[in-house]
Parts: C-alpha cells; sequence; structure tokens
C-alpha cells in the first residue's frame, strides 16, 4: 500500500486530509504518527515557501510521498495580515482563541463592507523521485464580529460566508471539505493524484 506523509502535527489538518484521503487506498501518515518532533522553521515570505520549506525537509527523510500544507487567514483591511504569520499571530504560544482576539480587536472600527477576507491554503506535493508540485486554493468570506460555531479550527468561528450566512464553524464536516480553501487545494491535488499514485 502506497504511503502519503502529511507534514503537520495539526491535529485539525490531519483530521480534515485523511477524510479526503478516504476514497484512495493510501495509508496517511503524519508527523505524530512518526513521532517526529523536531521543530521545521517556517522562514519562507509565501504560503508556498513555507509549504516547500515543510515538504523537502521530510522528503529528506523518509521513503514516500510527502504533502505539506501551509495555509492561512488574509484580510485586505490589515493588508493581508495576518498571512503566514496566521497561527502566531498573537504571539508564538499563543492558541485560536487569542489569535482570534487579536484580528477582532484589530478591525472593531472596520465597516462590514471593509472585513473582506480569504482564507489560502497551499499544498506542496513531493514525490518518491523527489518532483515538486504546488497546488493553491481560497475561500473568500468575511470576518464575523463575534465568534460563532464549534466546529472547525484556527479562525473558521470569525471566518463568515454571506451566501451560507454561516461562519466555517457553523459547517457540516461535508460542507465544509467542498467549500474550504483546503478543500479547494485539495481538489486540484487529486487531479494529480493518479499520476502521484
Amino acid at each position: 500500500m502506497k504511503k502519503i506523509i502529511l507534514a503537520t502535527q495539526n491535529a485539525g489538518k490531519i483530521r480534515e486530509f485523511a477524510q479526503m484521503m478516504e476514497k484512495y487506498e493510501i495509508e496517511v501518515l503524519s508527523l505524530l504518527d512518526l513521532n517526529y518532533t523536531d521543530e521545521i522553521e517556517e522562514t519562507g515570505a509565501t504560503f508556498e515557501e513555507n509549504a516547500l520549506i515543510k515538504a523537502r525537509e521530510i522528503a529528506s527523510q523518509y521513503n514516500a510521498i510527502v504533502v505539506a500544507d501551509d495555509s492561512g487567514l488574509e484580510i485586505d483591511a490589515l493588508k493581508g495580515a495576518p498571512g503566514v504569520y496566521s497561527a502566531r499571530y498573537a504571539g508564538d504560544t499563543c492558541h485560536d482563541d487569542a489569535n482570534m482576539d487579536k484580528v477582532l480587536a484589530e478591525l472593531k472600527e472596520v465597516p462590514d463592507h471593509q472585513r473582506t477576507a480569504r482564507f489560502v491554503c497551499t499544498l506542496a506535493v513531493i514525490d518518491e523521485q523527489g518532483k515538486e508540485t504546488l497546488v493553491r486554493g481560497t475561500c473568500e468570506g468575511k470576518i464575523w464580529h463575534e465568534k460563532r460555531g464549534s466546529g472547525g479550527f484556527g479562525y473558521d468561528p470569525i471566518f463568515y460566508l454571506p451566501k451560507l450566512g454561516k461562519t466555517m464553524a457553523e459547517l457540516l464536516k461535508d460542507e465544509k471539505n467542498a467549500l474550504s480553501h483546503r478543500g479547494q487545494a485539495f481538489k486540484k491535488l487529486a487531479l494529480i493524484m493518479g499520476e502521484l499514485l
């Protein structure tokens, strides 16, 4: 059975990726499964650069297809912030609530029509021969004024989808996978999955 290593220790990302990969006869391993605890420094200025840094590091150590994701939130009123710093926007040791609280505080005086934002996900894939592929998915929305919903992770409770009248955290699992930035990136990955496998 083919193996794909997902180069993350993020439980939410692992869960979503495993759900999307269910239809393929492959074994999905995460860095948690490999007991890989080294910190990979994300020194890139873009999601693409960071995804490749992670993918290359893991591919250099394991003989498998490696998929690394770098994703985050871009808010137009904050000139694209938090961007590549999404996971540590409120500080290196901060958690999702602190990051969301910082965003909400910074947008407190910003009117609805200027609260446009998008989730971005870049997947870097390196196959066993070392070939590198990048795919990118986005999901457009707005920043809501308060946290709503208990699903998802990260900024999902404040990311509002106007067409649905819900935040990302209020969506059912299948709804989120169909619409999310990660879901969009994965659809593009699925198009090349046949070649990889």
